[in-house]
């Protein structure tokens, strides 16, 4: 017997909103699914400081807000992955399922990528000092935004590809400020899901890509093994991407997680 319809909460990642999610959302049946932006990026909520407390605090004021009857499930994507673990670690009682997509489960800093990691921060520190119009300039630059897009994608899909970068050009600059951007991708390089799998009580699915470069596969069988009660399903031939290049085998693993398949 199926079970009471649940609510599906979908937290997207740096730089993103909504939109990016909305991919996996179409393929899912069976849900009550809501997919808010971050604060910092979108329509999402302004924070004084968008460290890592204060973006749980804000997700816990959210779901209160939504009054609902049964603890929802709780899925995040990439730096997304991180305010869920957090948070599913300080409220495990209210919520039911932990889904992680791509979730980050090696440090940005340490690593074959912590240059282009302090690299990034540099750009982004730079972009908190300009003047606010060239700041958004700086920050929103369609040759640097277009790298970033190139770089994350790993389809050989020409029609796919042309997608994924339209999404990136229309989105991927709809943060709120400078600073806010900095604070925020300092706080998704600081922190990973291994700081507090081994506190999570809910049973979670983590899903990575086989070509994920930000957390190598080699990471994500590790991360999965410093959980209580978790597993990690692994989509073949895709990277960071997956919520844009294989949305359906996303959505195919949570219906299967949750028992809505």
């Amino acid at each position: 017997m199926k079970r009471k319809k649940p609510t599906l909460i979908m937290i997207h990642g740096f730089r993103g909103t909504h939109h990016g999610l909305l991919p996996i959302a179409k393929q899912l049946k069976g849900f009550g699914i809501v997919v808010p932006d971050l604060p910092g990026f979108g329509k999402g909520a302004h924070l004084k400081t968008y460290d890592l407390t204060s973006y749980v605090s804000w997700l816990h004021r959210f779901i209160q807000r939504l009054q609902l009857d049964e603890p929802p499930i709780l899925l995040g994507h990439s730096f997304g992955s991180i305010i869920c673990a957090a948070y599913a670690k300080q409220y495990s009682t209210s919520i039911e399922e932990l889904v992680l997509v791509n979730p980050i489960g090696a440090p940005a800093l340490e690593g074959p990528k912590k240059v282009l990691t302090r690299l990034a921060i540099f750009y982004y520190t730079i972009g908190a000092k300009l003047p606010e119009k060239l700041a958004k300039k700086w920050l929103a630059a369609k040759p640097i935004v277009r790298i970033m897009s190139i770089s994350m994608a790993k389809t050989d899909n020409k029609e796919l590809r042309r997608f994924i970068h339209a999404q990136h050009d229309e989105y991927f600059s709809r943060f709120h400020s400078a600073q806010s951007v900095l604070e925020g991708f300092t706080t998704s390089v600081s922190h990973t899901v291994g700081d507090f799998a081994p506190y999570i009580t809910v049973p979670t699915l983590l899903i990575a890509g086989s070509l994920d470069d930000i957390t190598p596969l080699s990471a994500q069988y590790a991360l999965v093994k410093k959980f209580p009660s978790a597993k990690l399903k692994v989509i073949n031939d895709v990277g960071h991407l997956t919520h844009y290049e294989t949305p359906g085998d996303v959505a195919k693993h949570v219906q299967a997680f949750t028992k809505l398949a």
